[in-house]
């Protein structure tokens, strides 16, 4: 916040997010692999969601007040901070400010952040809400991803079959569902063994092989039978799924052979049923908003 402020302050004139982004990189010496970070959902850029958040909260705090769409600028108030030389401006700094302080009890008693005694939030994070929301959400699916993988190892080999059977389905392999059952289920040692189309046409097949192990991490021996069974099939693609890990030597190996084998280990497969919604079913959406700024585009 504290190089936003002394951004608007030399400027004078009214500036815009885009300027204040563009500016505030070059002086933090960010690279452009800072740059490109995203938030964890991937639709914005961390950086611009922050330089973003910084500008309203200043001006919750009146430091900033707005111009026009998208763009504000200094107020006296602002220059009045800047020439006090804070080391930096944030959340406790803000509540000094009366109005900053109106909004951060409206967003505590909404958000159920605690306060102290005298009222004031006791939240002294540098997360941007937006960043805050979607840790939030990564922290209930890294619980119930592990939530998911226990119930994989439990899982008998025919139920088993049926997830892997799911799963790729619904990732576009194998056409339909009896398709795909047709072409795996040739159950062995406890995993599966069998081959799926690659698509609803069958132009290629891909040979998957799949081990319901607990703890144990699958090898370099096993994806090097893995390795030969292809071969023997004259196949070039496979798919390897355990619900444990892959040693790093097993790793490696796959990363020098002609074929091309993907490891899917347990944490990866759980992830993977998130993603494709099997085995999990929603139970609350929470839709984000904003302003619509066309509709209050009175030159349209």
């Amino acid at each position: 916040m504290l190089p936003l402020l002394k951004f608007a302050d030399e400027k004078r004139v009214e500036i815009s997010t885009d300027e204040a982004v563009e500016a505030l990189a070059a002086r933090l010496g960010l690279t452009d692999e800072d740059l490109k970070e995203l938030l964890p959902s991937g639709l914005q850029r961390t950086f611009v969601n922050r330089v973003g958040w910084a500008s309203t909260y200043m001006k919750k705090a009146c430091l900033l007040e707005p111009t026009r769409r998208g763009y504000y600028r200094i107020t006296a108030r602002g220059r009045e901070l800047l020439q006090k030389t804070p080391a930096s401006i944030d959340v406790k700094l803000l509540q000094q400010y009366p109005e900053f302080l109106e909004f951060q009890q409206l967003k505590g008693t909404r958000s159920g952040a605690k306060t102290d005694s005298a009222g004031e939030s006791k939240d002294t994070s540098t997360a941007t809400p937006s960043e805050e929301l979607e840790a939030a959400y990564e922290n209930l699916r890294d619980e119930l991803v592990d939530e998911l993988l226990a119930k994989l190892k439990k899982a008998t080999p025919s139920f088993f079959e049926r997830i892997v059977v799911d799963l790729l389905v619904k990732m576009g392999y194998g056409g339909s569902r009896a398709d795909a059952g047709k072409a795996i289920g040739k159950s062995g040692d406890g995993g599966i063994d069998g081959i799926i189309k690659e698509d609803k046409l069958g132009l290629d097949v891909v040979y998957v092989q799949a081990k319901r192990w607990d703890n144990n991490p699958v090898g370099r021996p096993d994806v090097m039978q893995f390795a030969g069974a292809l071969q023997a099939q004259k196949a070039t693609k496979g798919i390897f799924i355990t619900t444990s890990r892959f040693t790093e030597d097993a790793r490696s190996y796959v990363s020098q052979i002609g074929s091309k084998i993907v490891l899917i280990d347990g944490n990866r497969l759980s992830n993977l049923m998130v993603e494709h919604d099997v085995g999990v079913s929603t139970v609350s959406l929470y839709p984000l908003k904003k302003i619509d700024t066309d509709y209050f585009d009175e030159g349209v």
